[in-house]
């Protein structure tokens, strides 16, 4: 193994000055750091204290082989966490999804991966007011986001279906990017002109995969009924699709898309006022400098609390902090008697 046995371990002392107990969280990669930052503060006691951090590794091996690994010295003390990938939809399917599901020291997101929690539909219109300063609704991303999801429920249900028969060659990682991505957003009719685009390039792709693959129909129709055992819907399909195409190749098309439109309508607004000269041009430079990155934004979001999945993934560390603090305390008690 790349990394020594000490890396992974509390080598440091594991009662802080604060009295309480130091619980390193490790997650698979530098960028998860911050959102399991986000998630941790939210169980913030008096009994521990949660420190993210990356394994050290010298051959850099996927993130997710790497928790794998440690996964036979997770405990109470040393948590892991990972992206769901398919592993929470496959459930008892795989050996490796059964492994992550039934882990008791191990949290996976149970959406495909974090980026999918910060692109949750119902925050995305925030994401646009902290970037442009602009609280105006001219587009409803949550009905666009159900739409979307619904206009890609088919495809998606042959892209999970063929890995998990692990017979990627079917329906590749790329061959559902280049399916579901959008190239634009046509902002007129909350997207409808986009959605039928995209329908259309849905409808030719599975037309294919139905031609030339026969044999699979019916086990891809067995499958969604499946999909549904474990939460999926047609209108929530986002959340458990390939979360960087979905960041990067549609809600990123959206926000850019919306927030320049917002932004026009703030700088018309201020142009359209009577202050001039001086003060227009001091107004007009306010606002500008006021404005922010959209990804860093996005990047920033926790607005996802409300999220179904996400409920599921706090249930899951509740349980875990309350055993684990009813044991502290009855340890306490016993070196006390």
């Amino acid at each position: 193994m790349a990394y020594s046995s000490c890396e992974c371990e509390l080598s440091i002392p594991q009662t802080l000055d604060d009295g309480r107990q130091r619980v390193e969280v490790f997650v698979e990669g530098y960028e998860d750091v911050a959102f399991w930052r986000g998630i941790f503060d939210h169980f913030d006691n008096p009994y521990l204290r949660f420190e993210i951090s990356v394994p050290n590794r010298e051959d850099l091996p996927k993130g997710k082989k790497v928790l794998m690994s440690m996964l036979g010295r997770s405990s109470e003390r040393m948590l892991l966490c990972v992206d769901s990938d398919f592993d929470y939809l496959f459930g008892d399917d795989t050996p490796q999804s059964k492994l992550i599901c039934d882990a008791e020291y191990m949290f996976h997101t149970y959406t495909y991966a974090t980026e999918n929690y910060l692109c949750y539909a119902p925050s995305l219109h925030n994401v646009c007011v902290k970037a442009t300063k602009n609280d105006s609704h001219i587009f409803d991303f949550e009905s666009f986001m159900a739409e979307y999801s619904r206009t890609i429920y088919p495809i998606f249900a042959w892209y999970a279906y063929s890995a998990r028969l692990s017979t990627e060659n079917v329906f590749t990682l790329n061959d559902f990017k280049n399916c579901v991505r959008l190239g634009y957003l046509d902002i007129a009719n909350n997207g409808y002109d986009t959605l039928a685009w995209l329908a259309r390039n849905v409808g030719r792709r599975l037309q294919r995969l139905e031609e030339e693959h026969p044999d699979m129909v019916q086990g891809v129709e067995d499958f969604k009924r499946h999909l549904s055992l474990k939460g999926v819907t047609p209108d929530s399909t986002y959340l458990y699709m390939h979360g960087h195409t979905l960041m990067d190749n549609v809600v990123m098309i959206l926000l850019t898309t919306v927030c320049d439109r917002l932004r026009q309508m703030s700088v018309h607004k201020i142009n359209s006022s009577k202050k001039q000269g001086l003060s227009l041009k001091n107004e007009m430079s306010n606002y500008m400098n006021s404005l922010r990155s959209i990804r860093d934004v996005l990047l920033d979001n926790e607005n996802y609390t409300s999220c179904p999945l996400y409920k599921k993934l706090k249930a899951d560390i509740q349980r875990y902090l309350d055993s684990t603090i009813a044991s502290l305390i009855a340890r306490k008690g016993k070196s006390r008697d």
